[in-house]
């Protein structure tokens, strides 16, 4: 088992060797620094757990029960999943996971996959289902990859529409959007957002080393986080370490994941996973 000084050795060495490393004075919770998101307006931690490993063959349920328990109570609040994980085994680990109270201690985001209203409006249902919750903190529009992405979600009958709706009705808090394909369709959405009116709360795209798609992000990528923080956007930002420690037979690995625009500063948020792709 982990031990918390293990887990926060892991968190630091990620952090370097993504050569991202920047100062984390502020706020802070049991040494985990906190972060605003956006216009949310929520503190939430700048390591967080992601959702995609909790259901990777090889780990039991039980185990990943343990990862989101013992981050929260380490003091850990973000937590990212999506509708379509390991067909929405990710999301029913993590709603087993905050039973007993500890959905009160997490900002929960998951991401929806559909593109027109009524897909939308299921997908959200059935991710409230599986987390266990009547409410989910950040919503995130999944994948938007393709250049008729965003014309499609804004459309009249459009994946939009959906998301306000549960928003009016108190299923979800703040929107955002994700992506890791082009910086290109990312300043699309948030044009084609602005033509509407519209405004997200948060964003999110790659950071990482290796990946053909990815260059552009590292290359292109600042363009986004400039118009993001134009906008008054949270960033976040996904990228796999090359660090991890086998636990009970599987690999915890850690992933970076945000940017905060606020100051166009990269403030990593680090996601704790059950990589058994990782190494050592």
């Amino acid at each position: 088992m982990t031990t918390r000084r293990e887990f926060l050795e892991i968190a630091a060495v990620t952090v370097m060797s993504a050569n991202l490393a920047q100062s984390t004075s502020g706020e802070t919770k049991n040494r985990i620094p906190y972060r605003t998101l956006g216009r949310t307006g929520e503190k939430v931690s700048a390591i967080g757990i992601g959702g995609y490993h909790l259901a990777r063959p090889g780990l039991a349920a039980e185990e990943a029960t343990r990862i989101v328990r013992t981050a929260l109570d380490e003091g850990i609040n973000f937590l990212d999943n999506c509708w379509d994980y390991n067909g929405g085994e990710s999301e029913i680990r993590m709603g087993e996971a905050l039973r007993d109270g500890y959905r009160q201690k997490a900002f929960l985001m998951t991401k929806i996959d559909g593109r027109d209203k009524a897909t939308a409006t299921n997908q959200i249902n059935e991710s409230l289902k599986r987390l266990e919750t009547d409410r989910i903190d950040l919503l995130q529009f999944h994948e938007v990859i393709r250049d008729s992405d965003p014309d499609r979600i804004f459309a009249t009958g459009g994946a939009l529409e959906a998301v306000q709706q549960a928003q009016k009705a108190g299923k979800v808090r703040h929107i955002g959007f994700t992506g890791h394909k082009s910086p290109e369709i990312h300043l699309k959405m948030l044009s084609t957002a602005a033509a509407h009116h519209f405004t997200f709360d948060a964003v999110q795209m790659p950071l990482k080393r290796h990946g053909p798609s990815l260059q552009q992000f590292r290359n292109q990528g600042p363009s986004c986080f400039v118009e993001a923080k134009h906008r008054s956007l949270g960033n976040e930002a996904n990228g796999r370490s090359f660090h991890s420690q086998k636990q009970n037979g599987n690999r915890s690995g850690v992933l970076a994941l945000s940017l905060e625009p606020a100051d166009q500063r990269c403030d990593h948020r680090l996601r704790l996973d059950a990589d058994s792709a990782a190494s050592s």
